[in-house]
């Protein structure tokens, strides 16, 4: 398991073994920031010294690491089903929207994928069968918390297209379910309030899930003035958990997809919920 802390002197991302319970840290001269897992879990990409050299590496769970050369300016990595091969997204700077790339080879071919001059491309996945790409645009502007689209594509940029509106700049990500055929993610609920687009406590937001193939959106929760965060697809696909903030406590909650039953998961305050797969 990856976990990132917030200390002095920058961002520091730890691995803990969750079987023995040691924890080693990869990167430990610079700041790291984490991005993403190799498909086999044997080594997570990493970004490293923000503010002084810049640059991605593969960081082995066995120890050592890999320089992978892609931009600096990386923000986001998503690894496909095939060994070396991921997409990486980045921005020129303000104002300049942003670019998805893949890379094969780790890193040593790339292609531009697609290209957006007024939206930031953000949380870039690939589905489970890595056919196809859903992501998150963010409108690229000095807003803090804006209304942005759920997009996706073919693994080669074709056939983009926009399947709903989503929350954007908060962080949640659009997430796929087992078989493929859906996507869970977060709306904003209150798009006119100009507090929401300034300060997060003032967003209300929703699960909703998405038909890939029809574009048929579902409402799965129906909070009137709280915040649902991002949601997770258990390994069977029947069940999503996530977090919902009310009142400004913190508490997991999991819902039946097919019933619509949402019921909390524990009762004391927590977040962040994750499924482990063996």
């Amino acid at each position: 398991m990856a976990i990132e802390l917030s200390c002095p002197n920058g961002q520091t991302v730890l691995l803990l073994n969750v079987d023995s319970a040691s924890v080693t840290q990869p990167v430990t001269d610079s700041d790291s920031h984490f991005l993403a897992w190799t498909p086999d879990g044997s080594a997570a990409y990493l970004k490293v010294d923000s503010l002084g050299n810049p640059r991605v590496v593969r960081a082995l769970v066995e120890g050592g690491q890999d320089f992978i050369p892609v931009t600096e300016f990386t923000y986001d990595l998503a690894p496909s089903l095939h060994e070396g091969e991921f997409t990486f997204t980045f921005s020129r700077g303000l104002g300049q929207g942003s670019e998805l790339w893949l890379a094969t080879r780790a890193g040593k071919v790339v292609e531009q994928l697609y290209t957006d001059p007024y939206n930031y491309i953000s949380f870039a996945r690939f589905s489970p069968d890595g056919a196809q790409i859903a992501f998150i645009k963010i409108p690229d502007s000095q807003t803090p918390f804006t209304v942005g689209e759920l997009w996706v594509m073919n693994r080669d940029g074709s056939n983009a297209r926009k399947l709903a509106d989503a929350d954007a700049g908060h962080g949640y990500a659009a997430n796929w379910s087992p078989d493929g055929e859906q996507i869970a993610f977060v709306v904003r609920e209150n798009p006119g309030d100009e507090r929401a687009n300034q300060s997060s406590d003032a967003l209300i937001s929703n699960i909703y899930i998405v038909d890939v193939e029809s574009g048929k959106p579902t409402q799965l929760t129906h909070f009137t003035e709280d915040r649902a965060e991002t949601p997770f697809w258990s390994p069977e696909g029947n069940t999503l958990t996530f977090t919902v903030v009310i009142n400004d406590r913190m508490e997991v909650r999991i819902a039946d997809v097919t019933t619509g039953e949402i019921r909390s998961l524990i009762t004391v305050s927590t977040c962040c919920p994750a499924w482990m797969r063996k």
